[in-house]
């Protein structure tokens, strides 16, 4: 068979249909998105007996209406994709649940296969199921599969091979009793519409009838404006007619009906159960969902994931670092040697681009053990039960149970990072409140954060460190669940949202293999897609930091003392016998030289491999040795050692001046300068402003960027925060202006990988551009308010503190009180009127 087989793999949530898509397909997978959404679509391919394969899997839903993201990608999957084979994977010890998919599936006239999964389960709960007798009442192929031991592939791809060469015969078509004339009315009406997409027309009319909105949509495709008008009104009055008259909805009676088909089914063909007695999971649960003890399971659950991802797997980058810095000095090697003071521009910009790619590297062990935990928390089962515990009350503020793990990872507690937070935000199944997460775990303190925390409070609040520190770690979960509630009610309000519909799977055991290939999956997902979009941005920042440059009496005036310095080393070389090194043309080598042998001493660990460098450098230049490893009694050598050492720090000094002005000069430098006139509201000068955008590209680069621009030369010992401190407080600086600068950094835009990761995860620039936008404009706001008021009262730093973080909890317990108030009012309203119904249904 020449053609490729399509094979779409369609099952409800935690049936085990990913399991089993892995079993069928191995290694060969593929992930990306459907067109327009943010789901996954992983598909992938494998031969048998000769034929290719492509297997899709769909993403897990419970049906096929419009309520979710999930049900709506899978439906249009199946509809505009035909795929030749549907094996439709159900969950053998939850038959009855699990039919009501394959129901909808016979009734759209899929080829359909029944891969009966889980039966090991089933077998284990007494279950007994009369395979031959399932697949003869359902009129299908029923292939039993254990997807988690791999019992029943080959079985499952030789009745795909022979269900794609025959015809699927006729859809199915099950007695819906009192609703028939409607949907023969509506199938009059409809008449050659849905085999456009060779569709049953029974099906289309259902459709139509249950109000489905997508249904609606593909028949304004193939009518004109004023017929699907007419089509769609007489389907609403026909639904409407029906509810009086019957006391039902059209939804609701046709998930009866279906429900009384599948029992039919089940009748005669599944047999036991009944004496199974209380599941292993149910009595887990009565441990981990008890009142009082499931919230400290979950916190001791959460923290574990942090302590172990976060924490530990911090520890492994420093194995993963040295092998990034012999790739980076690897990389250096093939680009154009370092200049005295300046460097040729595609050296810089390559090995910017090495240290950009180098830092997002860097946290691929962290990312290996925190998806391998995610994995064995959605396989265990224990992922749908935070999602039960904490639904309650993050909903109030617009977010959703499972919103509690990205939020931990962003950096509840002080340490996480938002990238992988983000990232953990692709599980929640609530599109609205996985958006509103998304743009809360930035909130979180990140890890990059703590280095300029840090330096404030050492400079303003040096006995107050603790209770600042408390403030900021807490402060920041409040401003992110104000901010969600916020957002879900403006931007975010017509985001599409969907019931919460939950189901508490059984406990598993998750495999070695299965966690191994996710974690390897979402990890390899992130570094192809981060590191691309990254390099693009990378060059954008690199390039406003460097242009216009320095102006041409700068450059001369830093040439001439370069010349000095080298002038200086000549003349203390003369006479020593290692002076014909110290020519105008071994000057660059020779630096250069000595550069990279410190920086390999640095990397070196250990007494073997610091021997190895010495040889190594010998090897590359044994005229050049002596002057960075002078030998012993080889006075000459020492003195030209200490010589070149000094004429090393001279250029070093020179290449910081040089660095320090082109970044006041540069695009991004006249930038800060031009925003000045705002930010001094919230007391910020031009300095100040530049560490703040420069810190857009990695956190770090704030307290890194104000080293260099608050440097003083008179005191070259000083540490930073002394000089900081030193600078800001004779400009008239207070622990106001820290606070200002810390409620800003708290608030202020993701870091680029961050906003990389925004982009990837909602799919949209715009929404990217929105997480830049809006929180700089809510942390300037913030600061600024802070500061003026804070100014013009005299109140302290510590006061003002003190004042913004009670407020903003009172606004929190407000915002929250209020929204259980009116959530408790609309389930009333809701109970009324279904009572209402029913009392005229029944007169």
């Amino acid at each position: 068979m020449s053609k490729e087989i399509k094979v779409a793999l369609a099952g409800q949530q935690n049936a085990g249909k990913s399991t089993l898509f892995n079993v069928l397909t191995g290694a060969r997978q593929h992930v990306a998105n459907y067109p327009g959404v943010t789901v996954d679509k992983k598909y992938g391919r494998y031969s048998f007996s000769g034929s290719s394969y492509l297997a899709v899997d769909l993403p897990g839903t419970y049906s096929l209406t419009s309520f979710s993201l999930e049900e709506r990608v899978a439906r249009d999957f199946l509809i505009k994709e035909r795929p030749d084979v549907a094996v439709n994977v159900v969950d053998a010890s939850n038959l009855r649940r699990s039919l009501q998919l394959t129901v909808q599936l016979l009734e759209m006239g899929l080829n359909s296969i029944l891969a009966l999964n889980m039966t090991d389960v089933a077998k284990a709960r007494g279950i007994r199921i009369d395979v031959a007798g399932l697949a003869r009442k359902l009129g299908l192929p029923v292939v039993e599969t254990v997807g988690s031991k791999g019992t029943g592939r080959d079985d499952l791809r030789r009745v795909i091979g022979e269900k794609a060469l025959v015809d699927h015969g006729d859809a199915l078509a099950i007695d819906y009793e009192v609703l028939e004339p409607v949907i023969a009315e509506i199938e009059k009406a409809i008449g050659v519409v849905a085999q456009n997409w060779s569709l049953p027309t029974r099906w289309f009319a259902l459709r139509l009838l249950e109000l489905d909105s997508r249904a609606a949509a593909l028949l304004k495709d193939v009518v004109s404006p004023g017929e699907a008008q007419t089509i769609l009104q007489m389907a609403e009055d026909l639904a409407g007619d029906f509810l009086l008259r019957e006391g039902i909805s059209v939804s609701d009676h046709v998930v009866a009906m279906r429900d009384k088909y599948v029992r039919s089914v089940m009748d005669g063909v599944v047999e036991g159960g009944e004496r199974a007695g209380e599941s292993i999971s149910n009595r887990i649960d009565r441990f981990v969902l008890n009142r009082w003890a499931a919230p400290l399971f979950l916190v001791l659950t959460v923290y574990l994931i942090y302590q172990i991802s976060i924490v530990w797997g911090y520890e492994l980058t420093n194995y993963t670092w040295p092998i990034l810095a012999w790739f980076r000095e690897l990389v250096s090697g093939f680009l154009p040697a370092a200049g005295f003071l300046e460097d040729p521009y595609i050296r810089s910009m390559g090995l910017w681009l090495v240290d950009s790619a180098n830092t997002l590297l860097n946290y691929v062990p962290i990312f290996l053990i925190l998806f391998a935990l995610i994995a064995i928390l959605e396989d265990s089962g224990y992922m749908a039960r935070i999602a039960f515990i904490l639904d309650k009350v993050l909903n109030r503020f617009g977010l959703h149970g499972q919103s509690t793990l990205p939020l931990i990872l962003g950096g509840v507690f002080a340490g996480g990072c938002a990238v992988p937070g983000i990232m953990a935000t692709k599980g929640i199944p609530d599109n609205r409140a996985r958006m509103a997460t998304i743009f809360a775990v930035p909130f979180m303190n990140c890890l990059a954060k703590v280095p300029l925390y840090t330096l404030l409070l050492g400079i303003f609040f040096v006995e107050d460190k603790s209770l600042m520190m408390f403030y900021i770690s807490t402060m920041t979960v409040i401003f992110a669940l104000l901010v969600s509630k916020l957002l879900t009610v403006t931007v975010l309000k017509g985001e599409e949202t969907s019931p919460f519909v939950m189901e508490l799977p059984a406990y598993h055991m998750p495999t070695v293999g299965g966690v191994m290939r996710r974690s390897l999956e979402r990890t390899w997902i992130y570094v192809k897609k981060v590191g691309s979009i990254v390099a693009a941005v990378a060059v954008i920042v690199f390039t406003m930091l460097q242009f216009p440059g320095l102006s041409d009496q700068s450059v001369q005036q830093f040439e001439a003392r370069g010349l000095e310095a080298i002038a200086t080393f000549q003349k203390k070389m003369q006479g020593n016998r290692y002076a014909a090194l110290a020519s105008d043309d071994n000057i660059v080598p020779l630096v250069n030289y000595y550069t990279d042998f410190k920086r390999a001493k640095l990397n070196a660990s250990g007494a073997e491999s610091s021997l190895a460098v010495n040889d190594a450098f010998e090897k590359r230049n044994p005229e050049f040795f002596p002057l960075v490893k002078a030998p012993k009694g080889d006075k000459q050598a020492r003195n030209a050692g200490k010589a070149l050492k000094n004429l090393i720090g001279e250029r070093k000094s020179i290449r910081r001046e040089m660095k320090e002005e082109r970044i006041t000069n540069s695009f991004l430098g006249m930038i800060g300068r031009s925003i000045e006139p705002v930010t001094q509201y919230a007391g910020f000068n031009w300095k100040i402003n530049v560490a703040l955008l420069s810190s857009f590209a990695a956190r770090e680069s704030s307290v890194a960027t104000l080293g260099v621009l608050f440097q003083q030369d008179e005191d070259q010992n000083a540490t930073l925060e002394q000089r900081m401190g030193a600078e800001t407080q004779a400009a008239g600086a207070t622990a106001l202006l820290a606070v200002s600068m810390i409620l800003f950094f708290a608030l202020y835009p993701p870091c680029l990988a961050t906003t990389v990761m925004v982009k990837v995860q909602t799919g949209s620039y715009l929404w990217m551009m929105f997480a830049i936008v809006f929180p700089t404009i809510l942390g300037l706001s913030v600061s600024s308010l802070v500061y003026t008021i804070g100014l013009a009262a005299g109140i302290s730093g510590i006061d003002m503190m003190t004042i913004v973080y009670l407020s903003a909890l009172a606004l929190l317990i407000v915002v929250g009180f209020v929204s259980a108030r009116r959530e408790a009012t609309s389930m009333r309203k809701q109970r009324a009127n279904i009572g209402g119904t029913n009392a005229n249904a029944a007169r």
